[in-house]
């Protein structure tokens, strides 16, 4: 690891004029280990820990709003996050560890980076970490990588579980910086590779995250989170469903649907979404949404499993949430 300076942020004003020539330091569960392996290179730290976005409270119209700092073990198992969004509790507390959750933080999880191979090391080309050097996955060892979302120069999975089912909740990422405030839904704020793979989210360097907003949706609480992955814990997602429906005898009135472990990024599955409206509950329309949310799908030499895969994970999904009839 190279030398850095380190500076702590005594509010939030200081951490934005810090931003343009340091990284954010919260949980440091990506950051830190990427410095060690001299992927992330910053000058810089600044610890933000200090600064006030702890808490977890509830909106006026009944959404939630989730500060920046909010430790993922403490919002997976708030109250409200617990009764509204079961999703999204069960989304948390099926990635990493314990004790990296107890670190992790709801604004750093936005702002995972890929755990493709080439990108974390150094020696082999990657795209995201050096633009123009080539991405070495697509014809190289692929298993974990997209069949969705992918392009010529980058197939790198997203590896949240947490953004998953924000995306599925159309949740709104708070943003502040020197130009002011904005709110961005988490569908917009992570990027397709395209051609520029190396761009991941549209973050500017010099702002911060401050919260995410929950809208309210109370068909939510019926609603669940299904994650394969090669071991039983601490295991990233080989594929991954965050659903929730609104039934009503028999009958899906509205659907929310989003993938994970298959995609570039948090992957919003309209399609199925669509297929599932108006329908009836059961295998056969399960099914059929599986089918219409990978029908784009590309696979790669050794990560074609994943399409079938990711079918039968949101089958088993919308299986646990609308029953089997």
């Amino acid at each position: 690891m190279q030398p850095f300076q380190f500076f702590t942020a005594a509010d939030e004003a200081a951490a934005i004029d810090a931003a343009a020539r340091a990284k954010f330091l919260a949980g440091g569960t990506t950051l830190v280990d990427l410095m060690k392996l001299h992927v992330e290179r910053p000058p810089a730290l600044v610890d933000i820990n200090p600064l006030p976005l702890t808490a977890v409270t509830e909106l006026a119209d009944g959404g939630v709003r989730v500060g920046a700092m909010v430790r993922n073990s403490d919002m997976a198992g708030h109250e409200l996050i617990c009764d509204r969004y079961p999703m999204l509790s069960e989304a948390i507390l099926a990635g990493a560890s314990p004790q990296v959750r107890n670190m992790a933080t709801a604004g750093g999880n936005l702002l995972q980076r890929t755990r493709c191979y080439y990108f974390r090391d150094t020696a082999l080309p990657c795209n995201r970490r050096e633009p123009g050097s080539g991405c070495g996955a697509i014809d190289g060892n692929n298993r974990i990588h997209a069949v969705l979302g992918g392009s010529e120069h980058c197939i790198a999975t997203h590896p949240s579980d947490m953004c998953v089912a924000l995306a599925a909740l159309d949740a709104v990422v708070r943003v502040h910086g020197r130009r002011g405030e904005r709110a961005v839904r988490v569908a917009d704020f992570h990027l397709l590779p395209g051609d520029h793979p190396e761009r991941e989210h549209t973050l500017e360097s010099d702002e911060l995250i401050v919260a995410v907003d929950i809208p309210a949706v109370p068909f939510a609480v019926r609603s669940t989170y299904v994650k394969v992955r090669d071991r039983a814990s601490y295991a990233f997602a080989l594929a991954s469903a965050a659903v929730a429906l609104d039934l009503h005898d028999g009958t899906i009135r509205q659907a929310r649907v989003a993938l994970g472990g298959i995609a570039t990024k948090p992957w919003r599955a309209h399609e199925a979404e669509e297929v599932l409206t108006d329908g009836r509950a059961g295998a056969v329309l399960y099914r059929a949404a599986a089918e219409a949310a990978l029908r784009g799908a590309v696979p790669r030499k050794h990560n074609a499993f994943k399409i079938e895969l990711a079918k039968r994970t949101l089958v088993r999904a919308l299986s646990r949430v609308g029953g089997l009839a």
